[in-house]
């Protein structure tokens, strides 16, 4: 690891600080999603409100890095704005908003107000679990499951394994094995979304919402099947949920452009006009750069663990560059630019968007944290 990488990593990290503090000051206890024209504060349509976590969860990333008691007030009042949505049964999302926030918080302090938060968050999410079908099922409707459930489902697993609550663990293993089984391909591309027959809890097709189209790979899709699942196994050590993270990342290594940021989709006509075109999108980036990393050092196979490693590190070397960090963009509120949303709804297209933001300070900090 170079000291030029690791100074521009840090350097990268400050200005998210900075760029955080700047929304915490100016809007109060404002919970952004994406940036319209580099602004947070807008009018926009949310589709679904599931990123609160992400935001609080920067301010917690801050708390560990630095020490710094600004930051763990920061952290401690934007994570407790969330805490009644322990009970949130209208999202699938529970992961996202806890995991970041009052995981970290709960592993200071060991507060066990702070720990059952956690595990209810876990049980409510489990109540979306369809018998006829083995899955949890998205916002949108019954018969849909989303591929960014991998990335929640982590929650269910630790209120599972906190508990011993073995009917938890069985919903959660049987979510897992359903995507796999039926929005995981063989080549390791994922589609977005799986349609079930509520009757009979029969697979039906792929779809998608935010993807080109049902049988694309859309790339913030693929990110989540490829750390949700290396989180899965993190959790439960189950070789099965190792082998389809794998399988999740051969296909990004094989199919990743060579300025390491991906398209919006892989699939996308690099010659069709933007939106649907050659648009980048440093969300998924940032998401697989830093799963990529974790499962490095969990891969059992040292040509993968280095592949794997290479190319987080790739990918996060061309998003710390001001072509992508905001830096250099006076009035930019985001810290990333060039992240997609909702292509087709035309919400965050080309923006920054909150989960991008948060994935990319978390690469960012596991790097610099493993070279001191």
């Amino acid at each position: 690891m170079t000291d030029e990488r690791i100074a521009k990593y840090e350097s990268a990290l400050q200005f998210a600080q900075k760029q955080v503090a700047h929304v915490v000051e100016t809007y109060p206890d404002y919970l952004p999603i994406y940036t319209e024209e580099g602004k947070w504060k807008h009018g926009g349509e949310l589709w679904t409100d599931w990123c609160g976590g992400f935001f609080a969860g920067m301010m917690w990333q801050f708390t560990l890095r630095t020490g710094d008691a600004t930051w763990r007030e920061r952290a401690e009042h934007y994570s407790k704005l969330l805490e009644h949505r322990q009970h949130d049964r209208d999202v699938h999302d529970l992961g996202f908003i806890f995991l970041s926030t009052y995981l970290p918080w709960y592993q200071l302090t060991g507060d066990k107000a702070i720990h059952d938060v956690l595990i209810q968050a876990g049980q409510t999410l489990a109540m979306r679990f369809k018998e006829k079908g083995q899955y949890l099922r998205s916002f949108v409707s019954d018969d849909s499951l989303f591929i960014d459930i991998m990335m929640n489902v982590p929650i269910i697993f630790y209120a599972a394994n906190e508990t011993g609550d073995k009917e938890l663990m069985r919903k959660a293993v049987a979510h897992c094995r359903t995507t796999r089984d039926k929005i995981v391909r063989a080549n390791g591309s994922t589609a977005h979304e799986g349609m079930f027959d509520l009757e009979t809890g029969e697979f039906l097709h792929e779809s998608t919402h935010q993807g080109l189209q049902g049988d694309s790979a859309w790339a913030r899709g693929l990110a989540w099947s490829l750390y949700g699942y290396s989180k899965v196994y993190a959790l439960t050590q189950m070789e099965e949920f190792l082998a389809i993270a794998e399988r999740n990342a051969d296909y990004w290594l094989a199919n990743l452009p060579a300025d390491g940021v991906p398209l919006w989709d892989f699939d996308a006509d690099v010659n069709a006009p933007l939106p649907f075109g050659p648009q980048k999108e440093s969300s998924a980036g940032a998401i697989a750069a830093s799963g990529l990393l974790d499962l490095a050092k969990q891969t059992k196979d040292p040509a993968k663990a280095a592949a794997y490693r290479a190319t987080a590190l790739k990918m996060l070397d061309a998003m710390v560059e001001p072509e992508y960090l905001a830096i250099d963009d006076p009035g930019w509120e985001g810290i990333l630019k060039h992240g997609v949303y909702h292509t087709a709804k035309d919400l965050g297209v080309d923006e920054s968007v909150m989960w991008g933001e948060y994935f990319f300070v978390e690469g960012l900090t596991k790097v610099v944290r493993e070279a001191k």
